[in-house]
């Protein structure tokens, strides 16, 4: 009996290709210099989840299909009386990928989900926060090949967010990139 270690393919794509790439184009020292991908958040508020306590448990149901990973509700940090919203309140859903769940949720987003996005064109380079991670943001979650299309009540967007250990922009930008992000062609290099 064999014990082959099961590995996602992005994963091993990482190691073979992407961590070459990013050592030639920033002339890295070694290997541990690279940046990588340490892990993806996927958050959804849920607007009507003070009316409607089971709004949350359905986000929570259909983060939990999406990621492979059992997703949480999001609690309000403080009180808003024009929103009727107490501290405490379920109001979103949360999920944090790490490891193997992350490659294949990555893989999952890059190959289908993506592509099945009405008059896709690539995603922005835009969003990138300054300190190299990049928040994606989803307008419908009908996309995801698990959700079931005939049993969603109403569509409602997600955002995910790529926290990498990169230090610059630029270096999230090739290391997603290099990952098979779909950005759009718009990058201009300054050669």
């Amino acid at each position: 009996m064999s014990t082959t270690k099961y590995t996602p393919r992005l994963a091993d794509k990482y190691k073979a290709e992407v961590v070459p790439a990013l050592m030639k184009k920033f002339g890295y020292d070694s290997i541990m210099q690279t940046p990588k991908l340490e892990k993806i958040c996927v958050n959804r508020g849920v607007n009507g989840a003070v009316t409607d306590k089971k709004m949350v448990d359905i986000a929570v149901e259909e983060l939990t299909m999406i990621t492979g990973q059992k997703a949480v509700p999001t609690l309000s940090k403080k009180d808003i009386s024009n929103f009727k919203l107490r501290k405490g309140m379920p109001i979103g859903a949360r999920v944090t990928l790490r490891g193997e769940k992350m490659y294949e949720f990555l893989d999952r987003l890059i190959a289908v989900a993506l592509p099945r996005v009405r008059d896709f064109k690539g995603i922005s380079d835009k969003a990138f926060d300054g300190r190299g991670n990049y928040t994606l943001g989803v307008t419908e979650q009908i996309i995801f090949p698990e959700i079931d299309i005939d049993k969603v009540s109403k569509i409602t967007g997600l955002d995910i967010t790529f926290v990498t250990s990169a230090n610059t922009n630029e270096e999230a930008y090739e290391l997603l990139k290099e990952m098979g992000l779909p950005f759009k062609n718009i990058k201009k290099d300054n050669n």
